[in-house]
């Protein structure tokens, strides 16, 4: 039997991430918007599985929950270093990238400090009581809530091609399990799949490994032409910045599919300093310790089979771009997809379906993030990352994390803050005043 939570929310959250954690962060203690962000694990978690040692972020230590929206808020990551006594080692060390791992910590903490956050309570469904007020009504496992608005931040879910055998297998998964089953290595050989950041940190992790635990072989698969760097040069990181977001929203769905294609190596490729890292451990297996064999490299093929060999393994056939007709066959024992992650599906937004708007896959959104639904106008459902063809690349990227939130948390208050200067791109075309005037060769 679920007990009936007396209070009434302004907004409860769905799911504690980054993106969740960030609008939880922000209304904290705002008395006018009582929150409550629910997530059905038992405690913070971001990647956990992944966590390799030596991986970094791959964005500014500012882009935080809070810093770039509101500096002086306790939950930033220099808050969490003065918290913790560790404010001048982290500038001693002067690290060219935030750990990872550090980073993941700080999340843990912000979501430790801030009593609107809860663990390990399910929420069931959503749905709207249609009464002269309105309110939405959260069913989880353990209570019925209402809310004015909610917030949903589930993030995403691993995602794995059809080409891959269907079922559980220990020999065969995806990149977000690589350090529990990633163990146990020494001597096999191992096929990584996937040309970004998390395919390099692996295919890394695996050749840095010393002897005895390091596989005998490391194939590494990737349908892109080479193993592209990220692009993070500063006009290019003028694509993460609020102005263009809300550019990009306004331009037409055939437009924003081109710009996402074009632009994709801006947000998932592969850091200067892992690939130097990489060539260098090849350099020295292949020329300094003699291993010719470590080795194997697969830029622009495509997997277009996998099944069980004769012998237990699993016998892999790839396709080159180049040449094709052509193919590919190896052994390996083990296959690591790092082939990305999609959007979580929010199943418990059934009961509304019918009346929340979509585009393709997408809930069509507004410029508050709030999906257009035929409900009252404020009464809302919020995404994040959930909107990368409405908003672009940086949807699902932490750049904008903050000032996302902050956008939400205004249109929750009825407000707006100011926004950030303008890009010192002129994206949209304008008008010339003399131009403007005396018209085509005036």
């Amino acid at each position: 039997m679920h007990e009936n939570d007396s209070r009434h929310y302004g907004c409860i959250g769905v799911g504690v991430g980054p993106a969740n954690l960030s609008l939880a962060s922000l209304l904290h203690g705002d008395e006018s918007i009582p929150s409550l962000f629910l997530e059905q694990k038992e405690y913070f978690s971001w990647h956990d599985g992944q966590q390799l040692p030596g991986t970094t972020l791959q964005v500014s230590m500012l882009k935080d929950l809070v810093s770039l929206a509101d500096p002086t808020n306790r939950f930033s990551f220099l808050s969490y270093l003065h918290a913790h006594g560790k404010i001048y080692h982290f500038i001693n060390a002067q690290f060219d990238a935030m750990p990872r791992q550090e980073y993941r910590n700080y999340l843990r903490w912000a979501s430790e400090q801030n009593e609107n956050v809860v663990f390990n309570e399910k929420v069931l469904s959503v749905d709207f009581d249609g009464t002269a007020d309105g309110t939405f009504v959260v069913e989880t496992d353990r209570r019925r809530l209402t809310a004015d608005n909610i917030s949903v931040g589930i993030g995403t879910s691993p995602w794995i091609p059809p080409v891959a055998p269907a079922g559980a297998h220990d020999d065969q998964f995806h990149v977000c399990d690589i350090v529990d089953k990633g163990r146990g290595l020494g001597g096999k050989r191992v096929c990584v799949v996937g040309g970004g950041q998390s395919g390099a940190e692996v295919f890394l992790d695996l050749i840095s490994r010393p002897e005895g635990e390091r596989p005998r072989r490391v194939s590494w698969v990737s349908r892109r032409r080479n193993y592209f760097p990220m692009d993070d040069s500063p006009f290019t990181n003028d694509f993460y910045m609020p102005s263009y977001s809300d550019y990009f929203a306004r331009l037409d769905r055939t437009t924003r599919e081109q710009l996402n294609a074009q632009h994709v190596l801006t947000s998932d490729g592969i850091s200067e300093a892992t690939l130097r890292e990489v060539y260098q451990q090849i350099y020295v297996h292949r020329f300094v310790e003699g291993d010719r064999d470590l080795v194997a490299l697969y830029p622009g093929h495509s997997v277009a089979q996998v099944e069980r060999g004769a012998v237990g393994d699993w016998s892999v056939e790839i396709r080159s771009g180049d040449h094709p007709g052509t193919a590919t066959r190896f052994e390996t024992d083990v296959v690591v997809w790092a082939t990305g992650f999609r959007p979580a599906t929010p199943a418990f937004l059934e009961p509304l379906a019918g009346r929340l708007e979509r585009e393709g896959e997408e809930y069509r959104i507004d410029d508050s993030f709030a999906v257009r639904w035929d409900g009252p106008g404020d009464r809302n459902i919020f995404v994040h990352n959930a909107a990368q063809g409405q908003r672009g690349l940086a949807d699902r990227n932490l750049s904008l994390v903050a000032w996302r939130s902050q956008r939400i948390a205004d249109r929750m208050r009825g407000v707006r803050t100011d926004e950030p200067a303008d890009s010192f791109l002129d994206w949209a075309p304008k008008a010339h005043p003399s131009q403007a005037t005396q018209g085509v060769g005036g």
